[in-house]
């Protein structure tokens, strides 16, 4: 598996900025974040956004977009597939053969909806299809449309979409089941990427994006999940997202040095029999 960092982990160093930061703590693979990019482009083009990723030598292994009501019919969906199009032909050009949305809502969703995700999941694939692009749905355990594993597949399977495969970040899946179980429904080599994080060990109720700390310094069975996903073939990317804001606000180089060291170590532990 792959060792990566998601942009929004230091998001207040920019798109240039937390790049070149991670690059000289050794980091390799990155994970692209949306907003990141639009505050690039206010000032700066696309040519020199990737420009940037090859100079430091860093491949992206996936790429963000988040749109409320991409994968249900909705009162936002078409300017969502509008920006989809976009997104896609943006991260395509900067070298990302990933990209992926979460299952964002405004509102409750209606069983009519959930008849209708399907549909709008194949119209979504062809738009990342067009940009040879796999697309993903991320499970949000706070969603009111695809909060687990469980349903995200189902409509996943239902779609059958060629450019259509799940992901999963691991702080939704474990606060949301806590049983890895729950993985044993994936086929092998069906999962196509991962966002990966440590989890405080806290009452539910207190949980929040504050409780995703860096591998090895939370509670939460690492090992154990790793060793699953590869018992699933899973090979990809393994990609650091956290969203405090002494990482966020942080030096890039400094963080991602601290995580790359604790992550391996996680990840070298998960290789031995």
């Amino acid at each position: 598996m792959l060792f990566s960092i998601h942009q929004n982990t230091s998001r207040a160093a920019g798109y240039r900025g937390s790049l070149e930061g991670w690059a000289k703590a050794g980091v390799q693979h990155v994970e692209l974040s949306d907003h990141q990019l639009d505050r690039f482009l206010e000032q700066e083009s696309l040519t020199t956004a990737k420009r940037i990723l090859s100079d430091l030598d860093l491949t992206p292994v996936s790429a963000a977009a988040v749109l409320p009501d991409i994968w249900i019919p909705g009162p936002e969906r078409q300017t969502s597939l509008d920006t989809w199009r976009r997104r896609c032909e943006q991260f395509s050009s900067l070298g990302s053969d990933k990209i992926y949305a979460p299952s964002i809502t405004t509102r409750e969703v209606t069983t009519e909806e959930i008849a209708a995700t399907p549909d709008c999941i194949r119209e979504t694939g062809e738009i990342a299809g067009e940009y040879n692009l796999t697309a993903m749905i991320e499970f949000m355990r706070t969603s009111s449309h695809l909060a687990t594993l469980t349903d995200t597949l189902q409509v996943i399977r239902e779609a059958s979409h060629p450019n259509i495969r799940p992901m999963i970040d691991f702080f939704h899946f474990w606060t949301n089941s806590a049983d890895f179980q729950e993985l044993e429904i994936l086929q092998p080599s069906e999962l196509a990427h991962v966002h990966f994080q440590d989890v405080v060990d806290t009452p539910p109720k207190f949980i929040d994006n504050d409780s995703r700390v860096i591998p090895g310094d939370g509670a939460a069975p690492l090992v154990c999940f790793i060793r699953k996903l590869s018992e699933k073939q899973y090979t990809g990317a393994l990609s650091i997202e956290l969203f405090r804001s002494d990482f966020v606000n942080g030096d890039p180089f400094r963080v991602a040095n601290e995580i790359r060291k604790k992550c391996e170590t996680i990840m070298h532990e998960a290789q031995k029999t």
